[in-house]
C-alpha cells in the first residue's frame, strides 16, 4: 500500500462516519417499520404497539406495527435482516428466536451477524395456564392428573421451537408425563384455543393471559422465573412447586439490521430507552405482567448471545425437534 493510500484510510473513515453522523441528525424522515413476527394480539405485539406509539409521538413520524407471522418467527425477523440498513425497519424479538438458533439447521439470516441490538424492551414470567376443566389446584395435581392420562393433554405455544414449545416439552422431561403439542403463528391464537377448550395447558406470559385468569376463564398455577413475581406474589415459582430446576424468563427486544450506520442506532436506543422508562409506561407494562428494560445495544446484545447458548444446550437436553 502507497503512503498516499494509507494517508487517505482515515480521511476516508472520518468522512464516512461524519456522513452517517449528518443521516443520524435528520433521521427520521418517513415512517419506520416495526415487523412483529408473531400474529397480532401477542404479547410481542402488545408490547410492540405500546413503543411504536410513543415513539411516532416523539419524533412526528408514523411507526407501523407489521405483523409477518410463520416459522415461529423467523420469517419476519428475515425480513428485517434483509431490509435496507437505513433505520426505517426494525423488529420486535422475543426469547423464542434465541431457541430457533438452535432448533433450526439453516436459518435464512444468522441472528448474532446479520442483526444487531437497539435495546431489550420487556422481561416478564410465563406462567403455567391450564384451563378450568382439568381438576388441578397446584403444578404437583397437574402432574399427578397428567401421569394418568398419557397423551391425552393438549399444551399450546406461540409456534414450534418456541420458548412456550421448550418449555412443555421441558416439563414434560422433568415431570415424566407425555402431552401433545399444538403449535400456532402466536400467543394469542394459542390463548383463544385454550379459553374454549382445545387445548388445556400453555406457558403464557400473564400480559396476554392476566384478563382471563382474574375473570375465571383460566387457572394460573405457577411462573416461570427464578423468584416470584412481584404482581403474582400468592403464584409459587415452578421450582417451589415441585419441578426442579425449571426457570424460564421471557423478554422482547428491539433488533436492526447490522449494517445500519451505528448513529442511528444510538439514537434509536436513546429515545425507545427513554420511552421505557417514563412512568405511565413502565405503570402500564407492570400491570401487564412485564418490567420495562431499556438497555444498551452492547448489553441486549451480550444478552441475547447468552440466551442462545442457554437454549441451544437445552434443546439438545430435552431432544427438541422442529415439527
Amino acid at each position: 500500500m502507497t503512503f498516499r493510500a494509507l494517508h487517505a484510510c482515515p480521511v476516508a473513515l472520518a468522512l464516512l462516519l461524519a456522513n452517517a453522523g449528518a443521516a443520524a441528525q435528520g433521521y427520521p424522515t418517513k415512517p419506520i417499520r416495526m415487523i412483529v413476527p408473531f400474529a397480532p394480539g401477542g404479547g410481542t405485539d402488545i408490547t410492540a404497539r405500546a413503543i411504536a406509539i410513543r415513539l411516532g409521538e416523539s419524533w412526528g413520524q408514523t411507526v407501523v406495527p407489521d405483523n409477518r407471522p410463520g416459522a415461529n418467527g423467523t420469517i419476519g425477523v428475515d425480513v428485517a435482516a434483509k431490509s435496507a440498513p437505513d433505520g426505517y425497519t426494525i423488529c420486535m424479538i422475543s426469547s423464542s428466536h434465541a431457541v430457533n438458533v438452535a432448533l433450526y439447521s439453516k436459518l435464512p439470516y444468522d441472528l448474532t451477524r446479520d442483526l444487531t441490538a437497539i435495546t431489550q424492551a420487556t422481561s416478564q414470567p410465563y406462567a403455567m395456564i391450564i384451563h378450568p376443566s382439568v381438576p388441578a389446584k397446584s403444578v404437583k395435581e397437574f402432574i399427578a392428573y397428567a401421569k394418568t392420562r398419557p397423551g391425552a393433554i393438549n399444551y399450546g405455544s406461540s409456534g414450534t421451537g418456541g420458548i412456550a414449545h421448550l418449555g412443555g416439552a421441558w416439563l414434560g422431561s422433568i415431570a415424566g408425563i407425555s402431552m401433545v403439542h399444538v403449535p400456532y403463528k402466536g400467543g394469542a391464537l394459542a390463548l383463544t384455543d385454550m379459553i374454549g377448550g382445545q387445548i388445556q395447558m400453555q406457558l403464557g406470559t400473564l400480559t396476554l393471559s392476566g384478563p382471563h385468569i382474574k375473570a375465571g376463564r383460566l387457572r394460573a398455577l405457577a411462573v416461570t422465573t427464578p423468584k416470584r413475581w412481584p404482581g403474582t406474589p400468592e403464584l409459587p415459582t415452578m421450582q417451589e412447586a415441585g419441578v426442579p430446576g425449571f426457570s424460564i424468563t421471557q423478554w422482547y427486544g428491539l433488533i436492526i439490521s447490522a449494517k445500519t450506520p451505528r448513529p442511528i442506532i444510538n439514537k434509536l436506543n436513546k429515545e425507545i430507552a427513554r420511552i421505557l422508562q417514563l412512568p405511565d409506561v413502565k405503570e402500564k407494562m407492570a400491570a401487564d405482567g412485564a418490567d420495562a428494560v431499556g438497555n444498551t445495544p452492547e448489553e441486549f446484545n451480550a444478552h441475547i448471545r447468552a440466551e442462545v447458548v442457554k437454549y441451544g444446550k437445552l434443546v439438545k437436553e430435552v431432544g427438541l425437534k422442529a415439527e
